[in-house]
């Protein structure tokens, strides 16, 4: 596995240096603090301007610099449909115009996939996912997805960003169904032995953005959990089968640049939820936080941080509702043998991220067949060093700090956006032991 990781990174520099396209994202006129007099945008053969627009702060008749011009062509690439944005402003008969460039990207990718649950080879699963970006140019997001193998599953979801322009509304619904194996040691410990749930779910949200950085949503929901017995705790009703009505509310704050891969901003979430209402004897709640900051304070050194935390009470909460870690969470240093559970989760991470490699665009158009827009893409190489902390604890427990699991380490994440991040590390926990992670999408 170890050899296969290094080809992959030895073969990702040799592309990087053979096909790179050095070129300016940003080109000013000898004005670097102009008063814009229009805007016009280029490139769009399927994007509505207005999902462009809405991502900036200024219009015509405000003034424009190089840095607000740099931190807003990466909230319209955080849109994740375009390979690149330029602005490029120039003047013509005293007259400056702000072009804004756009390279749109594919977006219609039915792609078979192979890949391991919990990240563990003994948890194998397959099948196709089918997903439609940018659907009819207005941001909107539909997947569909079935899976084989571990825990089969099947799910349909639907993303407008714009379900009302003028008001600022969007909506996210989706339905799914699995064959879910347990991951709670205590219930496996009640039970005897491993077994599964079958699990029936939907989800309807609608919500409201307030100018550009926040946006607020009422969630609901619905889910049906049949497990092959009864045991209280491991069923949260009087019976096998728990049905269970859910309503929350959302809050994100977020003036992050670049979503993917922040170097600046803010990110602030939390979501309140109510489940069950005392229906079949169902009733308690859940709460999440996450709080990170990004900013770069030395040249090109970028320091990050997160505190993220998850509580479940006022009830009895099923053993398929705790809070983990080791699985979606989780600790580096702990990254494959470090599974906790309880009623609350904590964890924090600090990472400094350094560019090896710049932002460089790559295009690979010689490519036959392919189409364009899958050949280009937007690539960096950042080092990175980081420690990370976490625990869980039940109802009533105190939080100790030899209760955390603690790692630290180091590594190198490999940006291919707008399609995908590559992280390659090592890192050593509190007991001294190593562990080497490879694991897709950037830390936090």
């Amino acid at each position: 596995m170890k050899n296969v990781l290094l080809i992959i990174f030895c073969f990702s520099l040799l592309t990087i240096k053979l096909f790179a396209v050095e070129e300016d994202t940003l080109f000013y006129t000898d004005d670097y603090n102009i008063i814009l007099d229009s805007i016009e945008i280029v490139g769009n053969e399927i994007t509505k301007d207005f999902i462009i627009r809405r991502e900036l702060s200024f219009s015509p008749g405000d003034t424009l610099n190089p840095a607000l011009a740099s931190y807003f062509r990466e909230r319209i690439y955080s849109l994740g449909i375009f390979n690149d944005v330029r602005l490029k402003p120039y003047r013509i008969n005293q007259t400056n115009i702000l072009k804004i460039e756009i390279e749109e990207s594919w977006y219609i990718y039915p792609l078979p996939f192979v890949e391991l649950k919990d990240r563990d080879w003994n948890k194998i699963s397959y099948g196709l996912n089918v997903l439609w970006k940018n659907f009819r140019g207005r941001n909107e997001t539909v997947r569909g997805r079935f899976a084989l193998g571990y825990d089969p599953s099947l799910s349909f979801s639907y993303l407008n960003p714009n379900l009302h322009y003028n008001l600022s509304l969007y909506h996210q619904s989706q339905v799914s169904f699995s064959t879910s194996t347990n991951r709670s040691k205590t219930a496996e410990e009640l039970y005897g032995s491993q077994f599964e749930q079958k699990i029936y779910s939907g989800r309807v949200s609608f919500g409201k953005r307030f100018g550009l950085f926040h946006r607020v949503s009422i969630n609901s929901g619905y889910d049906y959990i049949e497990t092959p017995f009864y045991i209280s705790g491991i069923n949260a009703s009087n019976s096998r089968i728990d049905r269970t009505p859910v309503l929350g509310l959302s809050y994100i704050y977020d003036t992050r640049d670049l979503v993917q891969f922040p170097t600046n901003g803010i990110y602030a979430f939390v979501n309140i939820e109510t489940k069950g209402f005392g229906v079949d004897d169902i009733s308690y709640k859940v709460a999440d936080l996450d709080f990170r900051e990004y900013r770069t304070f030395f040249k090109k050194l970028t320091a990050k941080w997160r505190l993220a935390g998850r509580h479940t009470g006022s009830g009895l909460v099923p053993y398929y509702d705790f809070s983990y870690l080791g699985f979606t969470e989780r600790v580096r240093g702990y990254f494959y043998k470090g599974q906790r559970e309880g009623n609350d989760r904590l964890i924090s991470s600090l990472e400094f991220n350094y560019p090896i490699i710049e932002e460089t665009r790559i295009n690979l158009y010689f490519i036959p067949l392919l189409p364009k827009s899958l050949l280009s893409y937007r690539v960096a190489l950042i080092s990175e060093l980081f420690a990370e902390t976490g625990a869980t604890r039940l109802n009533g427990e105190p939080i100790k700090i030899k209760s955390f699991d603690t790692g630290y380490g180091t590594g190198l994440s490999l940006l291919l956006l707008p399609y995908a991040i590559l992280r390659f590390e090592f890192a050593i926990n509190d007991n001294g032991n190593s562990e080497w992670i490879f694991d897709i999408g950037a830390s936090f």
